[in-house]
């Protein structure tokens, strides 16, 4: 049976945890605001849709959907213009007056078949956050998450409306056990469930009794509701195309013919899950990558940025204003996209024992294998190590 290892972060949205690795797939401050912060934001949305009326985005480790979920939230605030009042979740909408039809396609791996599918019903925006009926770590979950972050990214009922209808045709039996349970009720959205039913009573030739509930109730929403009506507008004048391919992503992007404005790069840690991380599978990247397009990914480790030096990339840092603080890397082929750079530190960091990448040449070796070349690799170089280059940086500044 499939278990769902959910909690809620500090920003009220849903994180996961990976019991095999005894760790968490999201940050304790906030999925959401993770995804905003990290891949987002770091984007320049604004920018790409001024210059490009066709934007293609691969989601590599989908997960949840959060990176998704907030570039289409992000593309929703750009096509209406919406200013929003967190605090009151008020929106000053005013309709996108371009004529120019906008294009986006969306590739996502993962090789969950079950979590991808249930992407669209996580909630995002809990107010009243309990993780006590945890039945996994919760001491842990608990020790990790100290306070509550302020919800600073909200997404809108469309972005969600918009998901679930790309992936409803992907759902399987398998899936819909785990979304109907009331173990996990907490963590799903009613009314998308709810919607989903709909699309299955319509889909169905004759309508189980037990679903005239669910149609009473979002008959309402079909016919009325705003979010509903804005979604289905968005459908119809932007031409969303959706590809959600359950593989390993070494394998799913060496049989992918297309060219990417954005790769989001959000897979395991590399210490964990190297296969994703390597400079073998970086090179692939690149080749799949835009001249002005950015790869993406809440990573900054040494190791991880020298494999992107060495696959041809130019590398620069991601700011985060909230934490006030360096959170992750950006790889790209222009240098002049990059906005932060790394600094002599880091620079010298890359050329310790800790900047040396993992390997995958045929790009199909298993993490164990990619974990023991890499630590022999380690144990036979002759680099200085990162804590005496640690050492003796500080000594030089102090100069």
């Amino acid at each position: 049976m499939y278990e769902l290892y959910a909690y809620f972060t500090n920003d009220g949205s849903v994180g996961l945890f990976s019991p095999e690795a005894d760790d968490i797939y999201h940050s304790t401050y906030g999925a959401l605001t993770e995804a905003y912060e990290k891949f987002i934001l770091p984007a320049n949305l604004d920018d790409l849709f001024k210059r490009k009326s066709e934007i293609k985005v691969l989601d590599i480790c989908f997960g949840i959907g959060y990176n998704t979920k907030s570039l289409i939230n992000k593309f929703l605030e750009i096509l209406y213009n919406e200013a929003i009042d967190v605090d009151n979740n008020k929106y000053n909408s005013k309709v996108y007056t371009n004529n120019t039809k906008r294009k986006i396609f969306i590739h996502a791996i993962d090789n969950d078949k079950i979590l991808a599918n249930l992407s669209p019903f996580f909630v995002a925006g809990k107010d009243k956050i309990i993780n006590s009926r945890l039945n996994f770590k919760q001491d842990k979950i608990k020790r990790m998450l100290s306070g509550k972050t302020k919800t600073c990214f909200r997404l809108k009922k469309e972005t969600e409306i918009i998901l679930l209808d790309k992936i409803k045709d992907y759902i399987d039996s398998e899936s819909e056990k785990i979304l109907f349970s009331k173990k996990y009720s907490v963590f799903f959205d009613s009314y998308i469930i709810g919607l989903y039913k709909l699309y299955k009573m319509k889909i169905g030739k004759y309508a189980p009794l037990r679903y005239l509930n669910a149609f009473l109730h979002n008959i309402y929403y079909k016919y009325i509701s705003c979010s509903y009506k804005k979604a289905l507008k968005v459908l119809k004048t932007v031409d969303l195309n959706f590809e959600l391919n359950i593989d390993d992503a070494r394998s799913a992007i060496k049989n992918d013919t297309q060219i990417y404005d954005l790769i989001f790069l959000d897979a395991f840690t590399p210490a964990k899950c190297p296969c994703l991380w390597t400079v073998d599978f970086f090179k692939l990247l690149y080749n799949h990558l835009d001249n002005e397009g950015m790869i993406l990914t809440y990573s900054n480790s040494a190791a991880v940025r020298n494999a992107f030096m060495h696959a041809g990339f130019y590398i620069g840092k991601i700011y985060s204003e909230r934490e006030n603080k360096f959170t992750g890397t950006v790889a790209v082929k222009n240098k002049s996209l990059i906005k932060h750079d790394l600094s002599e530190f880091d620079l010298g960091l890359l050329k310790t024992k800790a900047g040396i990448f993992y390997r995958d040449k045929k790009l199909s070796a298993l993490n164990e294998a990619i974990i023991e070349q890499h630590k022999k690799e380690v144990e036979n170089s002759d680099l200085i190590s990162s804590s005496r280059f640690i050492k003796q940086f500080g000594r030089k500044n102090d100069i």
